[in-house]
């Protein structure tokens, strides 16, 4: 029997920040493929283990793993913990994040700025560093990041969160062109507004009517927020087979984006 087409059978993943929204819609779709997946989460345990056990529950293959992302010391031991247990990994979806505090370029301290940059930037960057040695002594690796759309859009009062996105962004760049001739693939997923506890919230900072997101929803694309299964599928296709000749792209999953004007 020949195995599925989108099928990652063999693969060991690594999906941060996978307890909750689009990172735990990218372990249930990695897992549903055929992936062993490890995923981090910060605070919420409990979250964590609901993502495992449905994973679990439908004959996937899972384990969840304490992690802070701006921790770089302790990438080594995350990494052993899910290698221990599924062999050597050679998919790295890189998710956890945070919000910046919304405040504008002047009223942000340094410290915001540093935190943004070693949460979205210096820590993902650390694991990758770590991984790579494995990375490229396999078959297929693949690295993907998960960005957003507003970097090329840039609204007022995100500055610590769009420069650290970018950061990320250019050095995944870079690392595409040093690392394709050693079969890492590396992409950046750039989603907009999620309809997540995170998009919510942001949605809520703005309007703070009980059915706030209906109303965006009823603006957005097709008539609808995107979905983190929307994001998870983008990822997939990516790191399966149909994604073999596809490295250094920005790939945006915005419905198209915001409709142009004449003025």
């Amino acid at each position: 029997m020949s195995l599925r087409s989108d099928s990652l059978e063999g693969r060991v993943a690594l999906v941060t920040g996978g307890s909750r929204g689009v990172g735990a819609a990218i372990a249930r779709d990695l897992a549903a493929r055929g992936a062993s997946v490890g995923l981090t989460y910060h605070r919420n345990a409990k979250a964590a283990d609901d993502v495992v056990s449905d994973i679990r529950s439908t004959g996937g293959v899972a384990l969840a793993v304490k992690a802070a992302v701006e921790e770089r010391d302790g990438w080594p031991a995350v990494v052993a913990a899910v290698e221990d247990e599924f062999g050597p990994i050679d998919l790295l979806v890189s998710n956890a994040g945070i919000a910046s505090r919304g405040q504008s370029v002047a009223d942000s301290d340094a410290a915001e700025f540093d935190r943004l940059m070693n949460v979205h930037a210096f820590g993902p960057l650390a694991l990758i560093r770590h991984l790579l040695p494995t990375m490229r002594r396999a078959d297929r690796s693949d690295i993907v990041v998960i960005s957003s759309a507003l970097v090329m859009s840039a609204p007022p009062y995100t500055a610590p969160y769009i420069m650290a996105k970018a950061a990320v962004e250019s050095a995944c760049r870079v690392l595409a062109f040093e690392e394709r001739d050693n079969g890492v693939r590396v992409n950046i997923v750039a989603p907009g507004l999620v309809d997540t506890d995170m998009g919510n919230r942001l949605v809520a900072s703005g309007d703070s009517s009980p059915d706030a997101m209906s109303a965006v929803a009823a603006r957005s694309p097709f008539g609808r927020v995107c979905a983190p299964e929307d994001v998870a599928h983008v990822v997939s296709a990516l790191v399966g087979p149909a994604g073999g000749y596809i490295t250094g792209q920005r790939v945006c999953v915005d419905g198209g984006g915001s409709a142009p004007t004449t003025h």
